[in-house]
This record gives C-alpha cells, sequence and structure tokens, in this order.
C-alpha cells in the first residue's frame, strides 16, 4: 500500500511550474499505460493551457488548488479548490484562470 499527499504534490509541482518555461508540471501518481487507471498530478501557473486533445477514456478532474476551465466545443466548466469536473467524451482544452493544480483520473476505455 501506498500513500501520498496530494496537498504536498500540488505545492512541489506548482514551485516547479513556476520555474518551467512552459508553465507546467506533472507527475503520475497511480498507474501508468500498462494500467486501466491512471492519477496524474498537472499543475498550471495562470494563464498556462493544455491545448485541445482527444479524451483518452472516461475522465475526471479534482481541482487541488487554484482555479481552471475545461473548454469543449462551445462549452465551459470552471472548477475551483475541491470541485470535480467530469471531462467530457470529446477534445476537450484545460486553462489555468489561476495558478491551479489538479488531480486528473483516467479510465483508458478497452
Amino acid at each position: 500500500m501506498q500513500k501520498l499527499s496530494l496537498d504536498a504534490l500540488a505545492r512541489e509541482h506548482l514551485e516547479n511550474a513556476s520555474v518551467a518555461s512552459s508553465g507546467r508540471s506533472a507527475a503520475t501518481v497511480y498507474g501508468g499505460h500498462e494500467h486501466t487507471l491512471r492519477q496524474t498530478v498537472l499543475a498550471l501557473t495562470a494563464g498556462t493551457s493544455l491545448a485541445e486533445h482527444e479524451n483518452p477514456g472516461e475522465a475526471t478532474l479534482l481541482v487541488l488548488r487554484g482555479r481552471v476551465r475545461l473548454t469543449s466545443g462551445d462549452n465551459s466548466w470552471e472548477g475551483r479548490s475541491g470541485d470535480l469536473i467530469t471531462v467530457p467524451p470529446a477534445r476537450h482544452s484545460l486553462q489555468a484562470v489561476e495558478d491551479a493544480a489538479v488531480l486528473l483520473t483516467v479510465a483508458k476505455q478497452g
């Protein structure tokens, strides 16, 4: 069994993102490509975004810190610390409205 502090990981990756040229930092905390379930902590500095991309499977975003906006087509959802956003099964993008860290959980389609 493994225990992780998501708060500590969010803080660490926000620090890393603040000095990265991309304004982003990420680490897989559970699973990976060989597993169905994968959880990744992503940190983005304010104004940084993940360009539009395909949905890799069922997915949720848990906002650990800050504010983000998830956009898919004409729809968008804003999340703040503590919010859980279900990622739509369509192309989407993610933008940090302010410095933010999220836990992305993905269950890949078989």
